[in-house]
């Protein structure tokens, strides 16, 4: 039972941080998944790790800071606490060890989100699902994009539609700072 749970460990740990498996003849396998199914591997970095199997959760603790790509674009997401919720295909749990997906990711505490192409979000809480490729921030959530920027109660980002959805509570509104650009003459 020990063994199961060392061996679930490093598997898991494998697929977190990244590390590169190789066929038999010594080619890259994460390379080869990743060109089919446009995903790459989630990097997270942390002072502590630990694994929870009955929870299906991975909690890193101290100066986190996770490197995600979505389809060619790029996000640095650092915190002080990060859960990683993985879940197992249901109709194959033979298969399990080999074959888990993350389903979201929260971030919390001093949550710092930057975007490769561009701006920067930062709230007290993140959570990143997977499936959706959306983000939702909450405690004083603020975006930047440049000199612009919009700041509400929750911010949804849908990251494959470039899309953002910012709301208010009760009789506060949402505010948005934005700077005509200057056509060059």
């Amino acid at each position: 039972m020990k063994a199961v749970r060392h061996r679930r460990f490093f598997l898991l740990a494998a697929l977190l941080v990244g590390l590169a498996v190789t066929d038999s003849d010594g080619s890259d396998v994460s390379a080869k998944q990743t060109a089919k199914d446009e995903t790459s591997p989630i990097v997270i970095k942390s002072k502590t790790l630990e694994v929870n199997d009955k929870k299906k959760e991975v909690i890193f603790e101290g100066d986190v800071r996770a490197e995600i790509s979505v389809k060619g674009d790029d996000f640095v997401i650092d915190c002080k606490k990060m859960l990683v919720y993985y879940k197992n295909p249901p109709s194959q749990p033979e298969k399990a060890e080999t074959e888990t997906k993350i389903d979201r990711i929260i971030a919390t505490g001093d949550v710092r989100f930057n975007r490769g192409q561009g701006g920067v979000a930062t709230a007290e809480k993140a959570v990143y699902y997977q499936d959706d490729e959306k983000i939702i921030l909450t405690g004083r959530p603020v975006v930047k994009q440049g000199k612009d920027s919009v700041e509400g109660d929750q911010i949804t980002i849908f990251l494959e539609e470039n899309r953002h959805i910012v709301e208010s509570l009760g009789d506060k509104k949402v505010r948005a700072i934005i700077f005509p650009k200057r056509e060059k003459r």
